[in-house]
């Protein structure tokens, strides 16, 4: 009983633990002056082994590098750990690149962060050892013998689950990492300067996004669905022997928001967009180059295609004349995109835009190629109030009755929409103006915007009859051609009848 009092004294307990700790400090002193440092060093190894024979945990050891190579494991490893810091970490690394776009926040040397992965229970440690340099400080560096160090990650875990972490976790981390990645990194803007893509590509800084794009909400939804479906689409394209890329043909009036919506794709998937002029690229075989040099997870751009070149007819031998400068057809561009050509490389978006769809091959067309059409229309009253939100942050307004009628009447592409909007900052005063500008183009006798135009400036009467006749001839056609070109590379017999009947037309 007594001696349960002294023990619950704080003073007693204070004065055990001193003396306890001065005999420990007491005969460590002894051990390092009487003690030899080989055999402390044998006699704590041994009982270290001793320990780890009766211990279920595993480490296993992800160095920086292998031989002379950085090890990619380690890369992946310190992305994804990013992710992972918790408050509990006290002391983090932070860093930016000029590929990046956010700050990239790491956990520093000897901090434990807990990872789960499923049922799994894992523990990550950065160990840093530092490595005597027999060399000589060199060019004044004095952080020169600093860097001599060697990183090391280690992972720790109960030994049952080594196949689980080694066959899963581990490859899980690299697929996650490499996703981490493309969402932080800039986008790139890429041109051809002299035959070859530019090296000095530029950051791709538009903001515009599918929440603000003015585009008809059921399109749109659309569009987005079919995109993420593409991106999670690698195994149902291994599986159906498909080449995992994906076209898109944006048609309609100028103005209608063509650039702004590719754009708006590249910012969703974090793509990197390459614009391909059709005028700097001399030859088909130079074309393949340019595929070839394209980055994986990448959108190829071809803009206005029905007027950026004169595309030889693949039986063009009469025409070479011509084309002495450019020697682009169209047998090379369908090459280009649906060819054996196109499957050297994965996760591709093919885009081309014409104001013109009538003009295009039906070659170029057809699914496998530009598998999804889609039509920019004039703005309608749900683009208007997602411009009306976007410039003046309004979603309702006394005078939106009257633009709903008045857009359900005249023809006006967002374009000029949004350029009456940005007339002024205050919301009145710009609804007001896009009205006047309305109801003027109502009364316009002879409203450009209600009449298309062929490629000579003239006014197309009688187009939609000349629309049908074209349709007849090219469904005659149309079978016939496409196993023709495929097949053989000739144009399809009856083209020159097609071109004059259309001739005629014109």
């Amino acid at each position: 009983m007594l001696a349960r009092k002294k023990l619950s004294d704080p003073k007693a307990l204070l004065t055990a633990a001193a003396s306890f700790a001065a005999t420990a400090m007491l005969i460590r002193s002894v051990a390092n002056d009487f003690v030899p440092m080989e055999l402390r060093s044998y006699f704590f190894s041994r009982i270290s082994k001793l320990c780890c024979k009766f211990s279920s945990t595993l480490i296993v050891v992800i160095d920086e590098f292998q031989g002379h190579s950085t090890n990619k494991v380690f890369e992946a490893v310190d992305t994804y750990l990013g992710t992972k810091v918790t408050p509990y970490v006290r002391r983090i690394k932070v860093s930016k690149g000029d590929e990046d776009t956010k700050l990239i926040v790491t956990a520093d040397r000897d901090e434990e962060i807990v990872d789960v992965y499923e049922d799994l229970q894992v523990s990550w440690i950065l160990v840093c050892t530092e490595i005597e340099s027999s060399g000589t400080r060199s060019g004044g560096d004095n952080n020169s013998f600093s860097k001599l160090e060697r990183k090391a990650f280690e992972l720790k875990f109960h030994q049952q689950h080594r196949e689980k972490v080694l066959n899963s976790y581990l490859p899980y981390i690299l697929e996650r990492a490499k996703a981490i990645k493309e969402e932080i990194k800039a986008i790139k803007l890429h041109t051809v300067v002299y035959g070859a893509w530019d090296s000095n590509a530029i950051n791709l800084d538009h903001p515009m996004s599918f929440k603000t794009l003015a585009m008809d909400p059921d399109l749109k939804m659309e569009l987005m669905d079919d995109l993420n479906n593409f991106v999670e689409g690698k195994e149902f394209h291994r599986r159906t022997g498909k080449a995992w890329k994906r076209g898109y043909l944006l048609y309609g009036p100028p103005g209608t928001g063509k650039s702004s919506l590719i754009a708006a794709m590249a910012n969703h998937l974090s793509y990197d967009i390459y614009d391909l002029d059709l005028t700097s690229v001399r030859s088909n075989c130079g074309l393949r180059s340019l595929l070839l040099s394209m980055s994986n997870r990448s959108i190829l751009v071809i803009e206005d295609i029905d007027c950026t070149i004169n595309l030889q007819n693949r039986e063009s031998s009469r025409e070479s004349g011509d084309n002495s400068k450019n020697q682009v057809t169209l047998s090379g561009l369908l090459n280009f995109i649906d060819g054996l050509w196109s499957c050297c490389g994965e996760e591709r978006i093919i885009v081309f835009t014409t104001n013109h769809k009538d003009r295009l091959d039906p070659a170029l067309l057809r699914p496998g190629r530009m598998d999804m059409h889609i039509h920019m229309s004039y703005c309608n009253f749900s683009g208007f109030k997602q411009l009306a939100f976007n410039y003046h942050g309004i979603s309702e307004h006394q005078l939106f009755e009257e633009i709903e009628g008045l857009i359900g009447e005249v023809k006006v592409t967002p374009a000029e929409a949004a350029g009456e909007l940005m007339k002024s900052r205050d919301a009145e005063i710009s609804l007001q103006g896009l009205i006047n500008f309305l109801q003027n183009k109502k009364t316009q006798p002879h409203d450009k915007d209600e009449t298309d135009k062929d490629a000579k400036g003239d006014h197309q009467e009688g187009k939609e009859k000349k629309d049908g006749e074209e349709e007849k001839v090219k469904q005659a056609e149309g079978d016939k051609a496409d196993t023709s070109k495929d097949a053989k590379g000739d144009r399809p017999e009856g083209t020159e009848k097609q071109d004059g009947e259309e001739e005629k037309l014109n």
